[in-house]
């Protein structure tokens, strides 16, 4: 899942509150995705896909709102990559940020497992469908979170409900649609924290390297729609 972006960075922010913002976000938005599907598994399907699509959704949505004016609420490696690639995000920042959101990630999945010792999965994906597919899908879904979040922001800083609304969104379908088969993550450190804390990784592989590559091919697709536009604008 998702993660999602909120709205970059404000230029006020000092950094360690940003990253500390981020850390937070990405906190919340692991807990409550993975949360979710532990949940589910441990009381034997009580809320569903719809009810595991909901949670992520929303806490996209909720942390999109609280955080977004401080760090920009990336809450995913994929997503500042992605902005980065775009031009829209100072490459000299991604490595705090993804450091911030692995910190929060890690500590989701450890309140997880103290919380929920039941779940042997601790809110991990596993592919029901085989590997390629799998990676297909969930690089798609990466393109489909990318783009969204792109059309939605000014630089990389999403602002106000509407860009809210519509990356929530984004996050629900991608885990309606693909929840049952393949997961759908959307994001490398909601995959990471709770495989590595559980032990669960042969196929993590999947849920790192397919939202990056979609994140990254619909960056450089903005980056290079925005060089076409700058030069078009700039011709006599």
């Amino acid at each position: 899942m998702n993660h999602p972006a909120g709205k970059a960075h404000s230029p006020r922010a000092w950094l360690p509150t940003r990253l500390a913002a981020e850390a937070l976000g990405t906190y919340f938005l692991v807990f409550a995705a993975t949360g979710a599907v532990a949940v589910d598994a441990v009381t034997h399907g009580t809320l569903g896909n719809i009810g595991m699509s909901l949670a992520c959704g929303l806490v996209a949505f909720a942390m999109i709102e609280a955080i977004g004016d401080v760090s920009g609420a990336h809450m995913n490696p994929a997503v500042s990559v992605g902005f980065a690639l775009a031009g829209r995000f100072p490459w000299r920042q991604v490595p705090g940020y993804v450091v911030a959101q692995f910190v929060g990630a890690f500590a989701a999945s450890f309140t997880v497992r103290a919380l929920l010792p039941e779940s042997p999965t601790l809110g991990e994906h596993s592919p029901h469908i085989i590997a390629p597919r799998a990676f297909a899908l969930e690089c798609l879904l990466g393109l489909f979170l990318m783009m969204t979040i792109l059309g939605v922001t000014a630089k990389a800083k999403e602002r106000g409900l509407q860009a809210g609304l519509a990356i929530g969104a984004a996050v629900f379908l991608g885990v309606l649609v693909a929840g049952p088969i393949s997961g759908g993550s959307m994001n490398p450190v909601r995959s990471i924290a709770p495989g590595v804390v559980s032990g669960r990784t042969d196929e993590l592989w999947i849920y790192v390297l397919a939202p990056m590559l979609g994140a990254a091919i619909a960056g450089v697709g903005s980056g290079l729609a925005k060089r076409h536009r700058d030069a078009t604008a700039n011709q006599p």
